[in-house]
């Protein structure tokens, strides 16, 4: 049968082969630095964006990132923390306000970056019901109003350059984020569900966030909000229990939401609450997940570490 390509096709294998000049911020993060790795053993020439860059004005700014034809942006202050009002400025303004600087560098930039990848959070979704990339039920919390205005800024790239924004759910990996905190106390035997357990929790393996990134760089037809999680989402009760399972340990100490309140304030929500938010745009442009199930990616995770 004789195949004729398409755009699409060809615009695929021409960005294969093809070495890009990538701007990355965090690049030395939990995230930042499996993707960076990644990126650079596929050939591509990375220009990490320091935090310092940030209080540079815009054509300053646009200087450092000439030349690059993409830029990723992943900085971002913890959340999971007391929301305080100083607190809140700080998450907001190192996601929101870069975002920003970056777009506005952007328009100094001839040509302009043909890609922007900007992080994002399955927060933007509410608790209830379960989320496409076609929702838009979206949190009146603070977390939503965070990611709403995180996802305009993003959006706010030059005419030409497409924008893509990644809604994370909780990444899972062996060198850093929620896994690593919780390991020390399961390997222990004292792990146990959060508050009711009945929450949501999107997860996803950090070896398909690397394959999200490759995925939507080689498919340059993917654009706007992108979930980044896998399609198997389960509540953190089944969380507990499958990695207490794969520890070969007991999940019987539960840590009650009060406790958490006392701990974090109004950021607990943040670990009491959950999305169930679906990959459905990854999934109908031909994404196949590497580790869909939870104890399949647990086990990867730990015999790697």
């Amino acid at each position: 049968m004789y195949f004729k390509p398409t755009t699409l096709h060809l615009n695929a294998i021409f960005l294969y082969f093809y070495d890009m000049k990538i701007a990355i911020s965090a690049s030395g993060g939990f995230i930042g630095s499996s993707v960076s790795r990644m990126l650079s053993l596929k050939g591509h020439e990375l220009i990490p964006i320091k935090r310092e860059l940030f209080r540079l004005d815009d054509q300053s700014f646009a200087e450092v990132l000439k030349g690059a034809d993409v830029i990723i942006h992943l900085s971002g202050a913890p959340v999971i923390r007391r929301w305080t009002s100083k607190n809140q400025k700080e998450i907001y303004d190192s996601r929101v306000k870069t975002t920003r600087k970056i777009t506005g560098a952007m328009r100094f930039i001839k040509p302009a970056p043909h890609t922007f990848i900007c992080a994002s959070a399955v927060g933007i979704y509410t608790d209830e019901g379960v989320h496409d990339e076609t929702s838009t039920v979206f949190s009146d919390s603070f977390m939503g109003s965070l990611c709403r205005d995180w996802e305009a800024a993003a959006a706010g790239t030059p005419s030409g350059c497409r924008s893509i924004m990644f809604r994370f759910g909780v990444v899972l990996g062996s060198d850093g984020g929620a896994l690593k905190t919780m390991l020390p106390f399961f390997k222990m035997g004292l792990g146990g569900r959060i508050a009711s357990g009945k929450q949501n929790m999107s997860w996803v393996h950090i070896d398909d966030v690397k394959g999200a990134f490759q995925f939507v760089l080689d498919n340059t037809t993917i654009k706007g909000p992108v979930n980044i999680c896998s399609p198997l989402t389960v509540n953190n009760r089944e969380f507990t229990g499958t990695l207490a399972r794969v520890l070969s340990r007991p999940a019987i100490f539960p840590v009650p939401s009060f406790m958490l309140r006392l701990v974090y304030g109004k950021g607990s929500v943040v670990i009491t609450g959950g999305q169930h938010a679906i990959p459905s745009k990854l999934e109908a442009h031909g994404y196949r997940f590497r580790y869909p199930q939870l104890e399949n990616a647990l086990r990867d995770i730990l015999n790697k570490a």
